[in-house]
């Protein structure tokens, strides 16, 4: 088990190694075709993945698909019961729409900052890099403390799901309004304790300066990023136990989701604001798997062996819902803006 473990993380590393020192290389602005691009990529590279967890779980390769998922425990298995191939593959799958779809969320707060900050189109790209580097590591550390809460303690999953109806009902009715990213306590503390510069030095995150290293606005700018991050995993990662608490399923799933995260951010950040239905959809997920969490011993017997395939359809239908009714209010809006048609005379 260790072994793929230690093969995976290696796989992860000589993408990002691959993807920031040759084909990113170059600060440059990243395009909108240029994004669409390397979003394919990414989601082929996670499609070809799930080649290997079905494969590997159905085969149990490196100990896959020997342990017990917790999501799974009922009065006949009180331990859960191990993942297939079928059934990993699904919750896989299910894991990185379901990561993808609330990273939307974030990033909008990230397209915000970048703005706030004033940080340079061409930078951008290498913050981001950085940002979810960071990201992997927060998120491998909260997965593994989760992974051992659900293991041990069953109640956590309705804990878990409880507190993701409640997020989801904050979404709905809480209008977040935009605050200077500058206040953020954290920034203050590193302006105030910290020698920065006041003007960026290209791509660099730190300067030396008359025998003293400063961080550049750009670091301020990745310390908002990985905060953000921070936050918005809190919502992300109770979501994804309640599709799967094995560990392995939980990070991979997260880890393909995050490294698409970037290229999605220069196909979306410009028309977030104009999706206006797409945060209802997202609240609806959240509170879907909360409820499935809380309810699966229910729920499971009563949708019977396709139930994760049932959650999987729900929530791509419900992103679906979002995106196409937001893209009908654009439309009609567009039409009701347009200027009247004069009167013909006579």
């Amino acid at each position: 088990m260790v072994l793929v473990w230690l093969s995976f993380l290696a796989f992860i590393l000589l993408l990002l190694a691959l993807d920031l020192g040759v084909f990113h290389r170059k600060a440059h602005v990243v395009s909108v075709k240029e994004g669409l691009v390397w979003s394919v990529v990414w989601m082929a590279i996670s499609g070809i993945f799930a080649a290997f967890v079905w494969a590997a779980y159905d085969h149990q390769w490196f100990g896959l698909g020997l342990s017990p998922d917790p999501i799974e425990r009922s009065a006949a298995f009180p331990l859960g019961v191990p993942n297939t191939g079928e059934t990993a593959l699904v919750k896989y799958l299910t894991g990185y729409v379901v990561e993808q779809s609330l990273s939307v969320d974030n990033m909008f707060v990230i397209a915000m900052l970048f703005r706030m900050f004033a940080v340079p189109a061409a930078y951008q790209h290498r913050v981001l890099f950085w940002g979810i580097l960071g990201a992997l590591a927060m998120r491998g550390v909260m997965i593994a403390a989760g992974a051992a809460l659900v293991a041990n303690f069953a109640w956590t999953l309705k804990l878990f799901g409880a507190f993701l109806v409640f997020t989801a009902i904050k979404m709905l009715v809480v209008d977040v309004e935009e605050q200077d990213p500058r206040q953020n306590p954290l920034v203050r503390l590193a302006r105030k304790y910290l020698p920065v510069t006041k003007r960026y030095h290209g791509q660099h995150f730190l300067v030396r300066r008359t025998g003293r290293v400063f961080l550049t606005p750009l670091a301020i700018a990745l310390i908002m990023v990985e905060t953000t991050d921070l936050l918005f995993a809190v919502d992300s990662i109770p979501a994804i136990f309640a599709i799967t608490a094995d560990p392995f399923l939980v990070f991979a799933s997260n880890a393909f989701a995050i490294l698409g995260l970037r290229s999605l951010y220069f196909v979306l950040a410009g028309a977030l604001t104009t999706l206006k239905y797409l945060k209802v959809s997202l609240a609806v997920v959240l509170a879907l798997v909360g409820v499935k969490m809380i309810a699966h011993t229910w729920l499971r017997p009563l949708l019977g062996d396709h139930f994760h395939l049932y959650v999987l359809g729900a929530v791509v239908l419900i992103l679906a819902a979002g995106t196409i009714a937001s893209l009908i209010s654009l439309r009609n809006a567009s039409s009701d803006s347009r200027p009247a048609s004069r009167h013909r005379h006579g």
